[in-house]
This record gives structure tokens, sequence and C-alpha cells, in this order.
């Protein structure tokens, strides 16, 4: 292990803990962030210090990507104020070193888990809670696992801390012809971007059996589709995409239709309206979890047996429900790909993200892509306002949930909505507000004389609202959580929140993801949060934005509009 000079000019500090605080206002802030964003999780972002923290998962997705420990040891001696701690170096090697050290392998019909650690076998052999997914210890260095428990085996080596690499390989599905179009059906010129090659490549691996698991992360707006849909065709199998919504759902029909040689009569739509069963077929998270009775099975899980399909498409994975990831942890024979904006989850599952579909294999940087112009540039604003007096009491005295629903209902943020609506409309901007209580939305609604959108509104209603806002007749939308995900409304380049999901990260990353699509006039997007100040509303505001700061996105932060 290395350990380089030290410089009190440099903006890290690492803690023995393995926790690093980063100073915001140094010079080299940018680089050093950039440089631990890899191997580290962000914590809390207030305006001066941010904190960071090197966790187990965060050093074996970093090692998954490629990272090795020298690495990620010399990029904190590199930045780091003072000496880094040498049981911080020690832990480094040692967790990156665990990841792979066990192997899934397949031998004729035999599944098998490999070490060259011959006491790491005798441990796993010993361990009561892993050994009921085993068969027999074949020899010193290897052990027999049974192939129904692919899934649930390396869910448990996980939890005991040493990942499995899983390198038993796939069954093929069945075969399908497909390729990308040069020229879309809608006669427009189409070509993969750099980076969406990077990310195919890094997933493919030439189909290989080190490919074909994993999670690729990118912002909204960045074409997560268009790499699905490369993968897709590279490997030219039956495929099943699973999608937050029924409006994602058919964004994806319509982008397969349009861009690849697929007709369409070939892509089919399982959903609460259609049951179409078809070499790709499109289902959502709502209806594979549907049951009518919490005691009822979950009779829609059989579409993953339904065909022999060849890939398995996890749209915004971390919203993947607990149902999906039990039948996952019994498909493992499957490629299996991850898309998603961002690797958080609230239910802090992230680890079985991690051990079912895959680790991270690619994470493209958003302010690189943002300075290359594939997504715009974004300001966030976070506006804090005064509780009104005669609702301070009632504040007061209410439960920490009531709080948080009085502090974020603040009828005070209706004047900075308009005052927010009427600058941006004399721009010619298209506007989204954004929430998460019906009742306020719809006072807003009334307000500004806008259409609403919400979970009663009819699917075929959305899309019209949609397609208004699209052509332009519309410039502005309220729209409740329904629109947080796979909304593709490309002009949109403000949207203001009035209330989040309580501390909800990945919720923030998906609310500006709506307004990052690159603006064909190369306009800035802007992101509006309104609080109420010195309350929940406050203190959850500062953890939704954890993530995207991390990402490179700072606040500004001002006690009312006033204007750019």
């Amino acid at each position: 292990m290395t350990q380089v000079s030290s410089s009190l000019e440099n903006p890290l500090i690492i803690q023995s803990d393995k926790s690093i605080l980063l100073e915001v206002d140094n010079p080299l802030y940018e680089e050093a962030r950039d440089a631990i964003g890899g191997f580290a999780e962000i914590v809390k972002s207030p305006e001066h210090i941010h904190t960071y923290r090197i966790t187990n998962l965060s050093l074996w997705n970093a090692a998954a990507s490629g990272m090795d420990a020298q690495s990620i040891c010399d990029a904190l001696n590199r930045y780091s104020k003072y000496e880094v701690p040498k049981n911080v170096l020690t832990d480094i090697h040692d967790y990156v070193s665990r990841y792979g050290r066990l192997k899934l392998k397949k031998s004729g019909k035999l599944l098998l888990l490999y070490s060259e650690d011959s006491v790491l076998i005798a441990e796993v052999w010993n361990n009561k809670s892993i050994k009921q997914y085993l068969l027999k210890q074949i020899d010193k260095l290897t052990l027999g696992v049974k192939n129904e428990n692919r899934g649930h085996i390396k869910q448990a080596l996980t939890e005991l801390g040493f990942p499995v690499e899983d390198l038993a390989g796939y069954t093929e599905g069945d075969l399908l012809p497909i390729d990308l179009l040069d020229v879309t059906k809608k006669n427009i010129t189409f070509s993969l971007r750099k980076y969406q090659k990077d990310a195919i490549s890094a997933f493919y691996a030439g189909g290989s059996i080190y490919g074909g698991n994993g999670v690729i992360v990118l912002p909204c707006g960045a074409g997560k589709t268009v790499i699905g849909m490369g993968i897709i065709t590279n490997l030219k199998y039956s495929t099943l995409i699973i999608c937050p919504n029924i409006v994602a759902a058919r964004q994806w029909i319509d982008e397969l239709a349009d861009k690849t040689t697929i007709s369409r009569k070939d892509i089919g739509e399982y959903s609460g309206d259609i049951k179409e069963i078809k070499p790709i077929t499109i289902a959502t998270y709502q209806i594979l979890s549907h049951r009518n009775r919490k005691t009822d099975s979950f009779e829609h899980l059989g579409l993953f047996s339904k065909k022999n399909w060849g890939l398995i498409i996890y749209d915004e994975v971390h919203l993947l429900p607990a149902p999906v990831f039990k039948i996952t942890a019994g498909i493992q024979s499957k490629r299996r790909l991850g898309l998603t904006a961002t690797l958080v989850r609230e239910d802090g599952k992230e680890r079985d993200v991690f051990s079912l579909i895959g680790p991270k294999t690619y994470d493209a940087p958003w302010k690189e892509l943002e300075r290359q112009g594939w997504i715009a540039e974004a300001i966030c604003n976070e506006i804090r306002i005064p509780m009104p007096e005669n609702q301070r009491l009632k504040y007061a005295m209410a439960t920490d949930k009531r709080k948080y629903r009085i502090a974020a209902e603040n009828p005070r943020k209706f004047e900075i909505v308009q005052q927010i609506i009427d600058y941006h409309r004399k721009r010619s901007d298209k506007i989204l507000v954004i929430g998460m209580y019906v009742d306020q939305l719809s006072k807003i609604s009334e307000m500004l004389s806008a259409p609403m959108i919400c979970g009663k509104t009819q699917n075929k209603e959305r899309q019209r609202l949609y397609d208004r806002f699209r052509t332009g007749e519309l410039d502005l939308l309220v729209v409740s959580k329904v629109a947080n995900f796979a909304i593709d409304l490309p002009d949109a380049n403000v949207a203001i929140q009035v209330s989040g999901t309580f501390g909800s990260r990945q919720e923030e990353a998906q609310r500006l993801g709506r307004i990052l699509r690159p603006k064909k006039n190369g306009s800035v997007a802007h992101f509006y949060s309104i609080v109420t100040k010195d309350t929940k509303d406050q203190d959850f505001s500062a953890k939704r934005q954890i993530f995207l700061t991390e990402r490179g996105y700072k606040y500004t932060i001002s006690d009312g509009f006033i204007g750019l």
C-alpha cells in the first residue's frame, strides 16, 4: 500500500471510521468529488462540508466495474489533507479482494461454488444459513450448489461478506432477428453516442460469461432506453422488459417500433389493459405484483416462465418490488439488465439489486454528459419561505408525520409558484409543477387554470395531455408523483417541486430528470424546490438533495423568488 505525502491545501479529510469529509469551497473540490464518487457514497451535503462514507457495497461495486484497491487508495492519498488512517487503507484492500474470491461455475449440469481459498470454502460449508443451498463438498476448493438456489446463495454470501462472481453462464433464449436502424421509421438519422456504446459494451462483454448481468446508471434523458435496445440487438434473444408504469411501457414500444427492425406485431404489451406475450414483451411492475388479496398468489409472475426469454430488462430497477425480487432469485440463468438514474433505494435493498440483478457495470458522470451537451445544463434553487403565523401552533403540536404534511402544504407556496410561472412564461418556457399531495396540487391547478395529472387520471387522458404539452399546445402541467418516472417530455425546461415523498433521494433525481433532456435551443433547465423553513419540510429537502449533490449539482438557497 503506497502512502504519499498529504497537503493541507487538499480538500479531503479521511477518518478511521471510513467517512470522508470534502470541502466544497476548495479549488480541488470537483476533481476530488469525481475521484471518490466511484467508490464512496455521499451521506449528507450541507453548504460547506460534504460527508461521504466508504462501505463494503460501494467497494464491491467499484471492484465489479474494474477499479482495484490500489487506485482507490491512491485517490484518497492524492486529495487528503492528512495521512490516510492505515486501517482504512487496509480495509479497502481487504474488502475489494473479497469480491470474486468465490466464483460460481458450471460443470455439465452441476453448479459449483469454487475458491482457491480452502479455509473460506470450509467456512461456507459450515455456515448453517448457507448450507441449506448446498448439495455436497466435492473437494477442499469446491462445493456443489442446488441449481434452483443460484440466486439465494448469492444473496447469502453477499451478507456473509464475500460476494460471488457469477461465471455459471446463461440459458439461451429464443432467437430474435433484430437490429438498430441507421434511419428511423420516422425518417430521422439515428446512431449510438459514445457513452451509450461504452455502456452496451460493458454489459455485453462480447457475449461472454463475464457479462450478461448488471446495472447501468445514467441520468434521465441520457438514453437508457436506447442502451437497452442496443443490448437487445447485440444478444438477439426474446426479451421481457419490466417498467414502472404503462406510459413508460408504451414509450418502450414506440422506441422499439421506430428505431429497430422488429415489426410492431412482434412487440407485446402485458398490462392491466392488455395481456400479450410476444418476442419482445413489455410489462409493468404493478401488474406483476398485483393480487386481489394479501393471501392470494401473484398470478402474473408466471410471465417470467411463459416464454424462453434470453434477457430480462428491469427499467428503473431501484423501484423493483419484493415479489419481483423473489422471482428474480429463481431465474439467475437468464441475462439480467437493470437501468436506473440512481442505485439509491429508500428501502435499503441495494444489496439485493447487487446480488440478484448484478453489480454496477457502467456509470457516467452526469456533469460530464452535461458538458458534452447530451443532457441539459440545470440550475437548482431551493426557495425557503416562513410558516404562516396561524399554523405555527398547529405544526408544533402535530406528530412528526403530520408535521411534514402541514409544512409541505404551506399555502404561502402558492404565491411563489405563481411568481415563478409568471417569470418563465415571459421566456416561453415549458413548465411542470410537481408535488406529492393531490389536494395541494388540485388547488394549484385551479389557481393556474392548468390541467392536472394524478393517479386517478385515466391513461388515455394522461397521454392526451402529454401529447398536447409536447406539441406546444400546453406550456404548463401540474403533475403528481405518477410523473416521476419515464415520462418523455423533451421540451420541459422548468420544474417546480412543491412537496416530495419525505426524504426520497431517488425521487429528487427523477424529478430533475424530467427536465434534463437537451433542448433544441440549448436553453438551461431550472429546478425549483419550495420548502417551509425551520420545519420537517426543510429537513427532508436537505436529505432529498444528497444524491444530486454527489452528481455535481449545487442548490442556490434564497428566502423568496428573485428572478434569475
